[in-house]
């Protein structure tokens, strides 16, 4: 056996029997013996020892065998065990030559705690009685007989590196359900035999073998957890063939990773495993890799991620006496079966198991070429090399051999002299040259294999597991994630708010006035305060002149009225430093006395404010809040970006920067402005600002990864996108995002866990109907809004939809006035931003389509395609109306309408009835200045009976269309829903238009307020108001908003021409005549 990994010496291995407890032969005066084995090779036996049940047998018998290179490798110790037999010597009869033994029971010892880095331990160990031994009663009778075994060697085997470097393949072949039912538990008895490869080196692979597996009725499911099997086939007695605490553990069929775990699989093994025949191997091999050996193994995963495991059945009893000379012709499997496990989740980070059902198929020399590139059954290999060694069918004792030849292939050294001239019915006779990506041409057609086909007919799959005691990816934990980012981008702490100079010097005289305010009253209160309640006290001014001297008296002599200016000192002096800025002497007696002056009418006025404070009763009054909110701002840009009007924008977007630095929604509000107006570099610093502001902030830490890798950053954005994952692990944005930058990178099985992943979890949302947020919802703001690209209009949340029906009702002049009231009177308008109609059609969307509408409403574009093409080639997604639409959204927004327009169509003949479709084709038209086939689009948009996913930008550019077509009336119902639903700046200009050219002054005045609050720097809101107050001959005010309009530069010449020649008719309102 090829050693899988060199200790750093041959190190003797010594065995030490201690003692026996609860040992009982069949006669009391025979004598007791241990034999040890390892390996096959008997170590030694212990000396004959009488028995005593009560004290138990004091064996100390000690044997060792060396572990090096060449025999009892590291991969021995790691899946054979000790073997411990405990012998009966019977006294010698009358006549009897040799002495009669019995085998009362064996025990095993594991010796993995050697691999572990122990270099010495003590194990007890039940002697598992052999059948018939008078052990079985002792164990009857509640009496476990057990050995005590001591373990140790000179020095740890492993070296401190090796042992972190080296790792531990666990291979678990389990149980075959659904196996065909012409298999019979009565009649010949048969061996059912499973054998998989294993690379050790990239020339040699290592085959592991299971035998014996036990075909059993159905009528009952395998018990869990049940132990596991030793493949060593020398152990005699039944319980020793159990592996120490190795298990069989049953977890949730979610979460497996075999073809039969999805839903519709449930029933038929719930089924199979209850009431159909299986064959049951329940063992486990055990395979020690060195460095080399895992780098071979990530390499065949990585080249070839389906592994066949083969089936078969041998009768018990074969014999090839005469056969070893014959040729490969001769080799017959019975029942070729085969599985093909995909490892490739052994290459996901962090992943150390797998466990699932696979489908045995019938084995076909084609199929196993085209799913694993390998050529020949290494069943019929092993078979083939074991007839010419005369020893027949594998014996059951076998659990692994070394595989001589390469994988897959014949060795030409174990040919024989007829090997070149007869050949295997289905050996590959014509190849494609080398380097050729086509599979290999069978010239014959491979044999028909009807007991294979059997499995299929039947159903059958097994149950395997793969377990590795350590990743054979490290997967970088969340603190050292954490710790990268914060390196990356360094973590700004919030400044707390603190008063300080001579804001705090004046709040402390303030409240020290107010506290001794309170002393005072309390002073007071003991000196009058019966008299008061008794209603005796006069009110007369003779009596307060009295009362008052009295408190000063009382004041003066218990002095308190000094403690009280000495309580005042300090503040006092804070503010002559702090609010008067004075810290020298004075140079002459009458600047002291003039600053004395100043300072006592400030002290004076300042005791007033907090005596007023103190001892008013009235509401304080509440800060001046602004007209609008962080929300509206939002909205406002958005606006703005519709209208690609980016300055104001931008201008917006910094306003509620202004407001709160603190918020990382801000910043990566605008940090997505910055990608629209490809502003990178700003960009990438604003995503910077959120991720320093909270280092948990995903949706920031998502766009920080995509600039990273657009700059090359690739180290950079693989820890930004594992960081998301790891911030909200039940993100389906996160995993997808980290999935798209593993596809791109060329890393396909990277890319394939963390789709499986996004999938996992937007299954888990929809079947649990989660209420919260899922990925590719608006993104994280105070209103959640979606933006509103180049036409790309995204649903958003915010004010609720007006109802359909309010749609046909005439809306007369004073419906305006009553609704400007009534918005001006509300302190705070709710964001102003639509919320999507609950009745839209929707789509089932994919991890792919909610990642895409992400990076569209944050104009990361490039990523965007990527996640709109892995969409089309999935097969949940596809040539869908969703697909299209975001297609469309994306041309829109790199301004190529062609295929904006071919992409609208293709929707539009998937779904007629979406208003999204509609609505985006309107936009188009708009862009394009075909204004006469926006409307019709528009129109058509609002006679559906849902609304679409954003109807502000559907209002104000309809409306705009009404006003240039001088359709006033329809123009003003179209501003004013627009107004009802997310009022703007712009929605009122609309509205006032209307309404002025209608020859509705007082109304076109209110709704023209109502914009010139939410925007004052609107020229055009300007213009118009000086319109109004020219119609109503208010001169001052028709100047100074003509002023106002001039000033802030009003670009519309019809509008200035029309203010103009208004100005010379009435002959007022320009200045400047």
């Amino acid at each position: 056996m090829e050693p899988c990994l060199a200790v750093r010496e041959t190190m003797p291995v010594q065995i030490t029997v201690l003692r026996g407890t609860n040992l009982k032969g069949s006669k009391a005066e025979s004598l007791l013996n241990v034999r040890v084995e390892f390996n096959t090779a008997v170590l030694g036996d212990s000396p004959k020892l009488e028995q005593s049940a009560e004290q138990g047998v004091e064996f100390n018998f000690t044997c060792r065998f060396d572990c090096s290179e060449g025999l009892n490798t590291l991969d021995d110790l790691a899946h054979k065990p000790v073997i411990l037999t405990l012998v009966e010597i019977l006294p010698k009869e009358k006549k009897q030559k040799e002495e009669k033994t019995i085998t009362l029971g064996q025990a095993v010892v594991d010796l993995l705690p050697l691999l572990q880095g122990q270099h010495t331990f003590t194990t007890t160990v039940t002697l598992h009685p052999a059948p018939g031994s008078p052990t079985e009663t002792s164990m009857a009778e509640g009496s476990k007989p057990i050995l005590e075994v001591a373990v140790s060697v000179p020095d740890a085997l492993l070296s401190d590196a090796q042992l972190t470097d080296s790792n531990l393949f666990r291979v678990s072949v389990e149980t075959a359900y659904s196996v065909p039912e012409v298999w019979s538990t009565t009649g010949p008895q048969f061996s059912y035999m499973a054998c998989l490869q294993v690379p050790v080196s990239l020339e040699k692979e290592q085959l592991l073998f299971f035998p014996s597996g036990v075909l059993k009725p159905g009528g009952e499911r395998e018990p869990v957890p049940r132990p596991k099997k030793w493949t060593s086939g020398l152990i005699l007695a039944p319980g020793a063939q159990y592996i120490p605490a190795s298990f069989i553990e049953e977890g949730p069929a979610e979460g497996e990773d075999g073809e039969l775990s999805g839903p519709e699989y449930r029933e038929f093994c719930a089924e199979a495993e209850s009431t159909k025949k299986r064959v049951s191997w329940d063992t486990e091999r055990r395979f020690f890799m060195d460095p080399a050996s895992q780098a071979c193994l990530v390499k065949r995963v990585s080249d070839c991620r389906y592994w066949p495991v083969e089936f078969m059945r041998a009768p018990l009893a074969t014999t090839t006496k005469g056969k070893a000379a014959k040729g490969d012709e001769d080799v017959q499997i019975s029942f070729h079966g085969v599985a093909y496990v995909d490892m490739a989740p052994l290459l996901y980070p962090g992943v150390k198991r797998i466990r699932g059902a696979y489908h045995i198929l019938p084995f076909s020399e084609i199929d196993l070429y085209t799913k694993t590139k390998r050529q020949g059954s290494i069943l019929k290999e092993y078979l083939r090399q074991a007839s010419q060694t005369g020893r027949g069918t594998a014996p059951t004792a076998i659990g692994s051999s070394q595989f001589r030849g390469a994988p897959g292939k014949i060795s030409k050294d174990d040919k024989g002299p007829k090997d070149n001239a007869k050949k295997l019915s289905i050996q590959p006779l014509v190849q494609k040259p080398q380097g050729s990506d086509s599979v290999v041409e069978f010239e014959t057609i491979a044999p028909p294999n009807p007991e294979g086909q059997m499995y299929a007919e039947a159903g059958s799959y097994i149950v395997i597991e793969v377990a590795l005691d350590k990743p054979l990816v490290r997967k970088r934990p969340p603190e050292e994630l954490t710790k990268r980012v914060a390196e990356l981008i360094p973590p700004r702490p919030a400044i707390p708010r603190r008063t300080a100079g001579a804001e705090k010097a004046v709040k402390d005289f303030h409240g020290q006035v107010a506290s001794v305010a309170g002393l005072v009253l309390e002073q007071y209160q003991e000196l009058f305060g019966g008299a008061l309640a008794q209603g005796e006290l006069p009110l007369d001014p003779s009596a307060q002149e009295e009362r008052k001297a009295k408190l000063l008296g009382e004041l003066n002599y218990s002095g308190k009225y000094f403690a009280f200016k000495e309580q005042l000192k300090h503040s006092v002096v804070r503010i002559v430093r702090e609010k008067l800025l004075k810290t020298t002497t004075f140079p002459s007696q009458e600047e002291l006395q003039a600053f004395l002056s100043q300072l006592y009418i400030f002290l004076v006025d300042q005791m007033h404010i907090s005596l007023n404070k103190t001892l008013s009763v009235d509401v304080p009054e509440t800060e001046t809040q602004p007209f609008t909110d962080c929300a509206q701002l939002k909205h406002f840009a958005r606006e703005a970006e519709v209208n690609e009007d980016y300055e104001l924008a931008a201008m917006y977007y910094q306003e509620r920067l202004a407001r709160d630095r603190s918020n990382p929604d801000h910043w990566f509000d605008y940090g997505a402005f910055c990608l629209l107006i490809s502003d990178h570099a700003k960009a990438e610093d604003c995503f910077h600002h959120a991720v320093a502001i909270d280092q948990r902030h995903l949706h920031s830490l998502l766009l920080c990864g995509v600039l990273a890798e657009m700059r090359g950053c690739f180290a950079d954005a693989e820890t930004f996108f594992e960081s998301g994952t790891c911030v909200e692990p039940s993100s389906v944005l996160a995993w997808t995002m980290l999935g798209l930058y593993s596809e791109a990178q060329g890393n396909e099985i990277r890319a394939e866990m963390a789709f499986l992943e996004a999938a996992k979890w937007m299954k888990a949302e929809a079947g649990e109907g989660s209420v919260t947020q899922a990925v590719g919802e608006p993104l994280p703001s105070e209103g959640k809004s979606t933006q509103l690209q180049e036409g790309a209009t995204v649903s958003e949340e915010g004010v609720p939809v007006t109802e359909r029906e309010e749609r046909d009702v005439e809306v007369e002049a004073e419906s305006v006035v009553s609704e400007a009231e009534q918005t001006a009177a509300v302190s705070q308008p709710e964001p102003a931003v639509l919320k999507p109609c609950e009745n839209a059609p929707c789509h089932n969307n994919t991890i792919y389509m909610e990642a895409a509408k992400f990076l569209l409403q944050a104009n990361a574009l490039q990523f965007a395609q990527r996640a709109l093409a892995q969409d089309l080639l999935s097969p949940e997604g596809g040539t869908s109306c969703s697909y299209y639409l975001a297609l469309a959204r994306l041309h829109l927004q790199r301004r190529d309408f062609d295929s904006a327009d071919q992409n609208l169509q293709e929707a539009l003949h998937v779904n007629q009835e979406n208003p999204d479709v509609w609505a985006l084709i309107g936009h188009l038209h708009y862009m394009r200045r075909d204004f006469h086939e926006a409307r019709e689009c528009y129109r058509r948009n609002l006679d559906f009976v849902t609304d679409a996913s954003e109807m502000h930008p559907v209002y104000l550019r309809l409306g705009t269309i009404y006003l240039q077509e001088d359709q006033f009336e329809k123009a003003k119902l179209t501003f004013l829903r627009a107004c009802k639903n997310s009022p703007s700046c712009l929605s009122w200009l609309g509205l006032g238009t209307a309404c002025y050219r209608l020859g509705e002054l007082t109304e076109a005045e209110d709704a023209l307020a109502e914009a010139n609050i939410l925007n004052n720097r609107n020229p055009e809101v300007w213009g118009y108001l000086s319109l109004v107050c020219l119609q109503t001959g208010r001169q001052l005010e028709a100047e100074q908003s003509y002023k106002y309009a001039v000033k802030l530069k009003l670009k519309s010449e019809a509008l200035l021409q029309e203010i103009h020649a208004l100005q010379q008719r009435v002959g007022f309102g320009n200045p400047a005549f």
